[in-house]
């Protein structure tokens, strides 16, 4: 969505309405993530179950904050021997470890409508800073009378620094499973009402 700064009507529909908090949609939000497999082919999965809030300031974007809650165990590549083994303890050791979790510590502007939202990731027990790249995606009355915004992030990390360190060499050379892993974010967030 882009805003004519000089529409004064655009400016207060479009971005003066946005300030305040924010429900994630998880029916309507996706967290994924990407990593290589047998340095030939990418793997895809998807976190079915996330939860959290997000304070977007449109006055001060630097203001803006975002807490999210990760079910691990919701976790699926649409594959169930590759999916109980990440969940296991090679990788995610979901009995232990059954949440991750992401707290920002700082925004910034970057243009009109793309952002950035640094924050502490804890994976296993570990928490390490991630910087997101973040889209304004748009905001929009949905039939129920909510203003949901839209948002798409992403990051690379490497996932050895959350210790997930599990790997299979290759008979040809290299590793089973990359240690880069792309997080990709398509989120649709509904403005909390002030309790009257």
């Amino acid at each position: 969505m882009s805003i004519d700064l000089n529409d004064t009507a655009t400016l207060s529909q479009g971005i003066a309405d946005l300030t305040g908090d924010y429900q994630i949609d998880p029916a309507h939000t996706r967290l994924g993530f990407v990593a290589r497999h047998a340095m030939v082919t990418k793997v895809r999965g998807t976190f079915r179950e996330v939860e959290g809030t997000i304070h977007l300031d449109a006055q001060d974007p630097t203001r803006s904050s975002a807490q999210v809650r990760v079910n691990v165990a919701s976790l699926t590549t649409e594959q169930d021997q590759r999916d109980g083994h990440l969940r296991g303890p090679d990788f995610f050791d979901v009995e232990q470890f059954p949440e991750i979790t992401f707290t920002s510590t700082s925004a910034e502007v970057v243009d009109e409508d793309t952002y950035r939202l640094t924050g502490d990731l804890t994976v296993k027990g570990v928490t390490k800073p991630v910087t997101l790249d973040i889209a304004y995606g748009g905001s929009a009355k949905d039939p129920f009378g909510n203003l949901r915004a839209g948002f798409e992030a992403e990051a690379t990390v490497n996932r050895k620094d959350w210790g997930l360190t599990w790997n299979a060499a290759l008979e040809t050379g290299g590793f089973l499973v990359s240690d880069k892993v792309k997080l990709e974010l398509d989120v649709s967030a509904i403005k909390l009402m002030p309790i009257a």
